[in-house]
């Protein structure tokens, strides 16, 4: 570990990011599986439910606004979309980025409640840079408040063969990761953000991704969590058969805390418990509510380090090619420190609270008539439901070809289900109705005509009035 702590102040980590990957190396060198048996949890009862929560009628709710921040995760790049700037300066919506409906959300509610809640951005050394020149152009009144950037620490990678720290001389930046959102806490407190936000009178921190639209600033959320003293709440949604393979809320028998398990934790004998949808109800949106004095009271408690569960990703020092060295990642999910306090609880929330922006399918709904921007600068279905949108991954899995083979978005206003298969180029004014499928063949784009498709699967071929898509299309980043 000596070679690690060396590597880490040379680089102008802080004690705290140190301490926080000696704890995670600590736990890779001695073995630790991290599993998570079945026998040694219960499922969660019934949960308090948003929908239920009134709490803010009566609430002074300047009062509270004043005393809470909003941190969004700003740390991704988005690499699975094949981006390579920020994730949140993707145009998403009325020629809006991410960022830029986040930073009007926060503007509208001071001034619609005159308060001055706070804005933090978490950026990584990858984001950094474009984020804060994005911000200096389109939100000025942002980008000089105090304590706007919370900088997410580094961490080395480890030598899967050797345990030592991973050398690769060619680019000495391949040596370095991200160490997971689990470095929020380790961050707050190392760059004494944590300390200066309590002293300033800041109580109450809002925690969710940029990429997620849904995860705005709800007032009831507030005042319950305000109301309840508890030092941590999650917001949790209720899983259906698609999140079956994903984690879930569980209860520790040993000690009743509330815990997080993965996929990744549960023994193979546990797979059908894990599996079960009505036993294990709920899962974790990463929506997560702190309250900054019990955090640092906690932090206090534990050396300045919470004891999360380590997440080992085994992969090549240089990721673009799989002939280098192996190295194991260092990881942590800020989820997991429910299990860190005594009194955390859980919410469970609608499932639009829920809406990340992962795959190009995603943003392909987003872009559409089937979401529209409120005069809170918050995005909300137009309609019951989202249609279920599934283009082929080999035309349109990466943004910019996704963006050559759409002139405009569809309607989907009336759609169910839409499946595209082959290189299909949406034009201006085409309209798609119930469930609907393009097949083309060819290796050439086919340029969709200008009419309404209704419960149809239409097979595209050279025959069609075809327009190659441009060449070298760029994402649309503001």
């Amino acid at each position: 570990m000596d070679k690690f702590e060396k590597k880490m102040k040379d680089a102008g980590l802080t004690e705290a990011a140190i301490a926080a990957f000696r704890m995670n190396y600590d736990q890779l060198a001695g073995g630790a599986t991290g599993l998570l048996p079945e026998k040694e949890i219960d499922a969660v009862p019934e949960l308090p439910k948003l929908i239920d929560l009134k709490t803010s009628d009566g609430a002074d709710k300047k009062e509270l606004l004043s005393a809470t921040a909003v941190l969004k995760l700003n740390g991704g790049l988005g690499t699975s979309m094949g981006l390579e700037k920020a994730k949140s300066l993707l145009i998403v919506k009325d020629n809006k980025t991410f960022l830029d409906l986040i930073a009007e959300q926060i503007k509208y509610t001071r001034k619609k409640f005159d308060s001055n809640v706070r804005f933090v951005l978490m950026n990584s050394f990858s984001t950094s840079d474009d984020t804060k020149e994005h911000l200096s152009k389109a939100h000025k009144d942002l980008i000089g408040e105090e304590d706007v950037e919370l900088l997410q620490n580094k961490s080395p990678k480890v030598d899967a063969k050797t345990l030592e720290p991973a050398s690769w001389p060619q680019d000495p930046d391949l040596e370095w990761c991200p160490p997971g959102h689990g470095d929020i806490y380790s961050s707050l407190l190392g760059s004494g953000m944590l300390d200066r936000l309590i002293k300033s009178g800041i109580k109450y921190l809002f925690v969710s991704n940029s990429d997620n639209l849904g995860a705005t600033l709800d007032l009831d959320l507030l005042a319950y969590f305000a109301s309840s003293k508890k030092g941590f709440v999650c917001e949790v949604a209720e899983r259906t058969a698609a999140d079956k393979k994903g984690g879930h809320l569980a209860k520790r028998k040993s000690d009743g805390r509330l815990v997080l398990r993965e996929s990744a934790m549960c023994p193979d004998e546990d797979k059908g418990d894990f599996e079960n949808i009505s036993k294990h109800k709920y899962f974790n949106t990463n929506n997560l509510w702190v309250n900054l004095p019990s955090l640092k009271a906690t932090l206090d408690a534990s050396k300045g380090v919470l004891q999360l569960p380590l997440i080992k990703n085994k992969k090549t020092v240089n990721p673009r090619d799989a002939d280098t060295p192996a190295v194991f990642q260092l990881e942590t999910a800020m989820g997991s420190a429910i299990e860190c306090f005594n009194d955390a609880g859980a919410v469970v929330v609608p499932r639009d609270r829920f809406a990340p922006v992962k795959t190009c399918n995603d943003l392909f709904a987003l872009r559409s008539d089937v979401y529209e921007v409120t005069k809170e600068s918050t995005v909300v279905l137009a309609v019951p439901s989202c249609p279920m949108i599934k283009l082929d991954d080999k035309h349109y899995k990466l943004v910019d070809k996704l963006e050559a083979l759409t002139e405009a978005p569809p309607s989907l206003i009336a759609c169910k289900s839409l499946t595209v298969k082959g290189p299909v180029k949406f034009v201006k004014g085409v309209v798609i109705k119930g469930d609907v499928t393009f097949e083309n063949e060819g290796k050439e784009p086919v340029s969709l005509e200008r009419k309404t498709y209704e419960n149809t699967k239409e097979k595209l071929g050279q025959t069609n009035a075809n327009e190659t898509a441009p060449v070298g299309a760029q994402p649309a980043f503001a």
